[in-house]
């Protein structure tokens, strides 16, 4: 049974995790950037190749971010599911739960099309 604790803990997992993802996507673009940067100024092939290494190591981070956030935001969904069944007590967790949801599933919907 989900308890309102719980319910706090998944919401701050959410979170987490979309901040990571934010983190990943920045880290892919600035490590883009890089790239094409060494490329232009004919970098060294091995420094390159390792700045390849580390773009390639960023760019399957944020595939993994979204599935952890996908299963992170369905327990999340399922906890304030049980929680709303099972008690007349509302409070401000509630709220900044379903807040959550909502801007993992704006944030998710374009991607997912």
């Amino acid at each position: 049974m989900a308890t309102v604790k719980n319910l706090k803990i998944k919401t701050a997992t959410c979170k987490r995790i979309l901040k990571e993802l934010f983190s990943y996507e920045k880290e892919v673009e600035r490590e883009a950037s890089k790239t094409a940067d060494m490329k232009e100024k004919g970098a060294d092939p091995y420094d390159l190749k390792q700045q390849e290494n580390v773009l390639a190591e960023s760019r399957m981070m944020v595939p993994d971010c979204h599935k952890r956030l996908e299963v992170a935001l369905a327990d999340l969904k399922e906890a304030l599911a049980d929680l709303e069944k099972s008690t007349e007590e509302k409070g401000p967790e509630f709220d900044d739960a379903r807040s959550t949801i909502n801007d993992i599933e704006s944030f998710l919907k374009p991607t997912e099309e």
